[in-house]
């Protein structure tokens, strides 16, 4: 008797769930219609191509297909493992990155500080204005205004040494400012853009706390140490944490336009490789692999960093 008490009890919970769970969904009918085209999206182009990784163990032919291709296990990674170039891969892929997270990422945090002083709101509203346009602008047009501005014969940078009395700088050509260069880019064309999620998290402090360290005699450093980053640690955190799961990416588009035969030792990264062996040279098992390979190099800096995060008190992404 007890246990049949037990399951009924147990149903009759599942039961309750059940409406409740109905009349929010009749409730928020038109919001989860809204949800529609982008749950769409993500089926069709995050979670099906998943299936697509199984020919990172095959020997792909588009001939035979996913069903008929033969399987030869882990050769492809094998083969990428034991290729010369991996290392030289992993270094350039690394290091642009490194630049990226020590040079870039602060940046949005700085600047989403420095906007939330300033006191004017219309001219707060021009640097904002000016500072988020280069995000709308496509990596073409970034690698063409480099160009203009960095190239040895016509351009403006150079001419304006030359009219100084120095030499011309190969900027483009430079294998030591290679990386600099587009760190550079990146802050210039993004910077702007992330500070929105900043400000966005500033504005979630409460006033009060404010209002109580002007009457403790807090100046507004104070109150940006104590108060405004304390309340986007957490977007920070999170923020860092998704950034770190794309240590393998980079932008291709960015490093294919601003790559060249004088830099190519330090500007072939994952992205260009493969591109050249599997779009190029058709091996798309083998590219597949490389890709694979930099997903769980990306998922396991996520889980790792997520669990540190939690061991000093954030909430993590999970």
């Amino acid at each position: 008797m007890p246990s049949i008490k037990v399951v009924n009890v147990s149903a009759h919970q599942q039961a309750g769930a059940l409406r409740l769970l109905g009349r929010k969904l009749k409730r928020d009918k038109y919001l989860y219609f809204l949800a529609i085209p982008g749950m769409i999206f993500f089926l069709i182009f995050k979670y099906i191509p998943i299936w697509g990784i199984l020919i990172a163990f095959q020997e792909y032919s588009p001939v035979r297909g996913m069903l008929g291709s033969p399987w030869v296990g882990f050769a492809h990674f094998e083969r990428f493992f034991a290729n010369d170039q991996f290392w030289l891969l992993f270094r350039n892929t690394l290091m642009i990155n490194l630049l990226n997270l020590t040079l870039f990422f602060p940046l949005p945090i700085l600047f989403a500080l420095l906007m939330n002083e300033l006191k004017s709101v219309v001219y707060k509203r021009i640097v904002q204005s000016i500072v988020y346009l280069p995000h709308f602008l496509s990596w073409v047009i970034i690698a063409g205004l480099t160009f203009i501005l960095l190239s040895m014969s016509r351009g403006l940078v150079n001419e304006v040494l030359v009219n100084m009395g120095m030499e011309k700088i190969q900027f483009l050509n430079d294998p030591d400012l290679f990386w600099i260069m587009l760190t550079v880019q990146s802050i210039w064309k993004e910077t702007g853009w992330g500070t929105i999620i900043f400000l966005a998290a500033i504005a979630g402090a409460d006033p009060q706390l404010y209002e109580a360290a002007k009457m403790d005699g807090a100046n507004r450093f104070r109150q940006m140490w104590h108060i405004t980053l304390p309340a986007i640690r957490n977007v920070i955190v999170v923020l860092l944490i998704l950034r770190l799961g794309h240590m393998m990416d980079i932008g291709f588009e960015q490093v294919f336009l601003m790559y060249n035969g004088a830099v190519s030792n330090v500007a072939e990264v994952f992205d260009t490789y493969v591109y050249r062996v599997g779009v190029q040279q058709g091996q798309f098992s083998f590219s597949t692999a490389v890709g694979l390979f930099k997903s769980a190099i990306g998922f396991t800096l996520v889980v790792l960093s997520n669990r540190l995060a939690k061991k000093f008190g954030d909430e993590g992404i999970y």
